[in-house]
Order: C-alpha cells, then sequence, then structure tokens
C-alpha cells in the first residue's frame, strides 16, 4: 500500500543525506521519515471519517444514551461509543462527573473511561498502515472486550461508595446539541482533523523519534532477552513498564512497532502501549480527585489483568495474522 513511499524515503536518505538505509542512522532516518509521512496520511484519512460519523454523537447525546442503559447491554454499548467519542486521560475527571450526574452506572462508565482512552480512530489508522487490518481490527475488538467486561465487574461490585461526596454536588451544563446540516458536519470533521493533529502532533514525533531509535541502535538481543517471544513474564514487564509513562496511543504506536521490528512479541510491545494510554500515573492522580483509592485501585487490577490477557493472546495468534 505504501511501496511508494518507501521507496522516496529511500531515495531521500540515500541521495539527499547521502547515508544508506543499511546503517544504524540511515535505517533509523528512514523510519523517521516514513513512518511520520504514512501515519499522517492515515490520521487525516481516519480521523475525518469517524469526526463526521461522530458529529452524531456529540457528549451530551452520549450521556443521554448511556444512561437509558445498564446490565450488559449497556457495558458494551459504552465500550462502542468510547470508540467513536474518544477522550485522553485528562479528560477522565470531567466525563466522569458528566456520567455520574446524569444517571450512568459506574460500571457503564468505567466501561467507556476504559476504551476511550485505548481505542480510537487514530489509534486505528496507524496500526491499520503499521502491521494491517487483521491486527488493527483485533486489537479495537479486544479493546472492546477488556472495557465490556472490566465495567461489568465494576458494576457488579456495588463501588458507588468509593465516590468522593463531591462528585454529586456538582453540575455540569448541557452543551449545545443543535443538530448540524450536512456542510456543517464536514466543517466539524476539518476542524476536528486540524484540533488533533494539532494537539498530538509532538507526543507523535517524539513516538516516532523513539522507535527510530529503537530501530536503529538499541541491539535485538537485548530486548529479545527482557522481552521477546521466549521470556513468559514479557507481557507483564512490558505493562509494569507502561504504567509510569504518560502518552497516547499516537505516540506509542510507533514505539511498539519498533519493538516489534526489533523481536518483541506483538503482545508485549501492544499491551505496553495499552498500559500507557489506560493506566498512566497521570490518569490516576486526576481520578483520585473524584474516587476514592479502593475504586482506583481495583480498576487498575481490573484493567491491567484485562490487557495482560490481551497481550498473551497476541503473541499467542498475531504472528499468524500479519
Amino acid at each position: 500500500m505504501f511501496n511508494w513511499l518507501d521507496s522516496i524515503m529511500t531515495f531521500l536518505v540515500e541521495n539527499v543525506f547521502k547515508i544508506s538505509v543499511d546503517t544504524k542512522l540511515g535505517g533509523s532516518l528512514h523510519f523517521f521519515f516514513y513512518d511520520t509521512v504514512k501515519i499522517i496520511i492515515l490520521l487525516f484519512i481516519m480521523i475525518f471519517a469517524i469526526s463526521y460519523i461522530r458529529s452524531y454523537f456529540p457528549p451530551e447525546k452520549t450521556k443521554n444514551i448511556l444512561s437509558k442503559f445498564s446490565g450488559l447491554k449497556g457495558n458494551f454499548l459504552a465500550s462502542l461509543m468510547g470508540i467513536v467519542t474518544p477522550f485522553c486521560s485528562c479528560s477522565s475527571v470531567p466525563i466522569f462527573i458528566g456520567f455520574v450526574e446524569a444517571g450512568v452506572p459506574l460500571g457503564v462508565t468505567f466501561s467507556f473511561l476504559i476504551t476511550s482512552p485505548i481505542v480510537n480512530e487514530a489509534a486505528f489508522a496507524i496500526l491499520l498502515g503499521l502491521f494491517g487490518w487483521k491486527i488493527a481490527v483485533l486489537y479495537v475488538i479486544t479493546g472492546v472486550i477488556i472495557g465490556t467486561f472490566g465495567g461489568m465487574i465494576i458494576g457488579k461490585l456495588k463501588m458507588e461508595k468509593h465516590i468522593d461526596e463531591s462528585v454529586y454536588e456538582i453540575k455540569v451544563g448541557s452543551l449545545d446539541n443543535q443538530e448540524l446540516t450536512q456542510k456543517g458536519r464536514i466543517s466539524f470533521a476539518l476542524a476536528n482533523v486540524k484540533d488533533i493533529i494539532k494537539r498530538i502532533w509532538l507526543f507523535l514525533l517524539l513516538g516516532i523519534g523513539i522507535g527510530a531509535a529503537i530501530h536503529g541502535w538499541v541491539p535485538e538481543a537485548f530486548l529479545v532477552k527482557y522481552a521477546g517471544p521466549e521470556n513468559p513474564f514479557a507481557v507483564i514487564v512490558g505493562v509494569l513498564a507502561g504504567i509510569p509513562l504518560y502518552s497516547n496511543a499516537l505516540g506509542t504506536i510507533p514505539i511498539a512497532d519498533a519493538l516489534i521490528q526489533k523481536g518483541v512479541g506483538i503482545g508485549t510491545a501492544l499491551s505496553f502501549m495499552m498500559a500507557v494510554t489506560a493506566l498512566s500515573f497521570p490518569e490516576l492522580i486526576l481520578l483520585k480527585k473524584v474516587i476514592k483509592p479502593k475504586l482506583i485501585i481495583t480498576f487498575v487490577i481490573i484493567t491491567g489483568i484485562g490487557i495482560i490477557l490481551t497481550g498473551y493472546l497476541f503473541n499467542l495468534i498475531g504472528y499468524f495474522l500479519i
């Protein structure tokens, strides 16, 4: 699909920079330029398409829909809506407050909060370009499963008493929910493309830069030893390594790509990415403002176990899908 781009970047590195792509520096430069251009192209296409769909589901409408459902159906619907109405972890507190105020069950709320940062149109676009449609689709499916069952378990535990009392006293105003024209939806989608790329470009370039460094300079033997398929604890190591970091899926996918190219298991790399986006310390610190520690610990354990199981699943079947 992107063979033409690979040829252009090879020509750029070897004829403009006068560096062979077979060297460490040349390979790193090729990785950086190739992934940057390819990801931007995919981002534009996918963000525009999903943003157009999302124009039919503004936050206020999302809350109203989810407040009418409970049980497994509600958890599943919340996870699906987490895909088309993605929010970064910095939005977790206002989303949580808004959902609680709207009467959305706690378990359903967590299904949305788990899936939303893990699975979104931009992440799908990059996964599609780097790993193909099979891995991209399986990633989305497993993300929805983690959100659905993670939220369902939290709901079954009846942990509403572990929500800070102040949350119930906060009133979140309704957002403008006027119907858009087709022209308005296209304008909304284009504006969203611009807004998202403006907000994530630094994360993206940083992630691609780290990925390029790993691709060109980190010895394969080192990564394979500690995070390769032969290490039965590699997925757990990947998840634990991801929790202290803060980024979004866009910044971590290029790193995952570089790790996989170096021999790290697919599941290990993707579980690392999931942990960064769903269980980062900054998100947990923000959630602590409205959720008591016991519920936060429960959320981390349930989501972490789901991510670890997903990582092992990808390690088992991932290579058959590429």
